[in-house]
């Protein structure tokens, strides 16, 4: 007997784990920590951002924020890490989802700030780029910015909208500029006429 406690990992004792962790300024560490896998949690992140725990909407901003300030993404598995415990949720799409930007300037000198719906910013260059998946089907496109450690935002459609006023063509490509890098989003022979 190894004298542990066996413990279920459940919502309440990890958002008290991560409160204890998060004192401070800034995001915890969570790249630094190696706790012990502790099992699954019933926790999904939905495609448009919405935390559920046990199949129901976390109605609490600050409870999803506090989750989302510990969220990690080793391999494709998503975790939610303190000091003491490693639990796996499921993330339908990107664990964030970017719900404005600002743009600064103009051409290879323009520099794009995204905002998460958790509050999270980032500036699109090459520590945190932008790419789109297309739907092989339909065409549909998915753009996503890197906001930290793995940890991408689907950028919502008027964002994206936005995105393509300030787009321009660069070797063939449609795309964006931020951050002194060009992020190529279609090829322009393939944008209507």
């Amino acid at each position: 007997m190894s004298g542990q406690n066996v413990v279920t990992p459940n919502a309440e004792g990890l958002a008290a784990s991560a409160r204890a962790a998060a004192k401070g300024k800034g995001l915890p560490p969570v790249h630094k920590w190696n706790p012990p896998f502790c099992g699954d949690l019933d926790m999904r992140i939905a495609r448009d951002g919405t935390w559920f725990y046990l199949g129901t909407p976390i109605g609490r901003f600050e409870l999803v924020k506090l989750f989302s300030s510990i969220l990690r993404k080793d391999g494709d598995a998503y975790f939610l890490v303190t000091p003491v415990e490693k639990v796996g949720i499921t993330v339908d799409d990107a664990p964030f989802v970017a719900v404005d930007f600002t743009p600064e300037g103009t051409g290879e000198q323009q520099v794009l700030t995204f905002e998460t719906h958790v509050g999270d910013f980032a500036v699109a260059g090459p520590d945190n780029p932008i790419r789109v998946e297309r739907d092989p089907q339909t065409g549909e496109p998915s753009p996503y910015v890197l906001i930290r450690a793995n940890l991408e935002a689907l950028i919502d459609r008027k964002s994206f909208y936005r995105l393509v006023d300030l787009g321009c063509h660069v070797d063939g490509w449609f795309g964006l500029w931020s951050g002194g890098q060009f992020f190529p989003v279609i090829p322009s022979s393939e944008l209507p006429d």
